[in-house]
């Protein structure tokens, strides 16, 4: 199972800036400050991506609370997507659109309509109705070593493109996992329990990452989940280049 924390020598002191806040925030965390809309990634071997509004048919449990300065997120509401075990990067996108250039708003808008396009037919409900570039679920619940197979960063980016808060999977492959928090697309969470098995597609659910718990409204249950950890910091603010240079651990673009 993939670690969730990253080293602990990162700061989470950040410069003030104007980022947009998520659809899907609701509470604050004081000491997290997310970045500027600036694209925050600058290699070349990882895709740049523009951030979307998430979800629009999310529900916030309470009204968000941001200011000019700083915006973060610790909550996520809304129908979950089922899933089982060893969901490869295959079918979460499928190779052939790895040609779409996250970068680009409008390729990065239809890589989020082929998120989930490559599962197998036993799955009935799919995850993105034909025509619409995002899901109606923004929670993916899943089993074990979700996001296994090759290596692609367009997996997360495909289902953030998609609207997608969280993952909660029993585990993870490593890659994914940590292609999630480089990104900052979506929150890759563990469950101490075999959740997949007790949730179906549809069931309103919501994800508190302070109290690191998954709430099924539908059912009335309550699971624990792993503490995000030093991660959570580096997804709020877009990724780790963005935390990076808002941490000032390498320079700004604009110097």
């Amino acid at each position: 199972m993939a670690a969730s924390t990253l080293s602990s020598s990162i700061t989470t002191t950040f410069k003030p800036s104007l980022h947009p806040p998520r659809a899907s925030a609701i509470h604050p965390l004081p000491s997290i400050k997310l970045p500027s809309n600036n694209n925050p990634f600058n290699n070349p071997l990882i895709s740049q991506f523009t951030p979307t509004t998430k979800n629009p048919t999310l529900t916030p449990l309470l009204s968000a609370t941001t200011t000019p300065e700083t915006t973060t997120a610790t909550a996520f509401h809304g129908l979950c997507y089922v899933v089982g075990d060893n969901i490869d990067t295959d079918q979460i996108i499928p190779a052939e659109y790895l040609t779409l250039v996250p970068s680009n708003p409008e390729e990065y808008k239809k890589l989020g309509s082929y998120a989930l396009c490559g599962l197998p037919s036993s799955y009935q409900t799919r995850f993105i109705e034909p025509g619409e570039f995002t899901s109606k679920y923004s929670i993916i619940i899943g089993g074990d070593n979700f996001g296994c197979g090759s290596s692609r960063e367009h997996a997360p980016v495909a289902l953030g493109a998609a609207g997608v808060a969280a993952v909660v999977a029993e585990s993870y492959a490593r890659i994914f996992f940590r292609n999630s928090v480089a990104t900052g697309e979506v929150y890759p969470l563990d469950s101490e329990v075999r959740i997949c098995d007790e949730c179906k597609t549809g069931d309103v659910v919501t994800v508190e990452l302070g109290e690191s718990r998954l709430i099924n409204h539908t059912t009335g249950k309550e699971y624990k989940l792993k503490p995000i950890g030093d991660a959570g910091p580096v997804i709020e603010a877009g990724g780790i280049f963005a935390y990076a240079r808002k941490a000032g651990m390498i320079p700004n673009r604009e110097a």
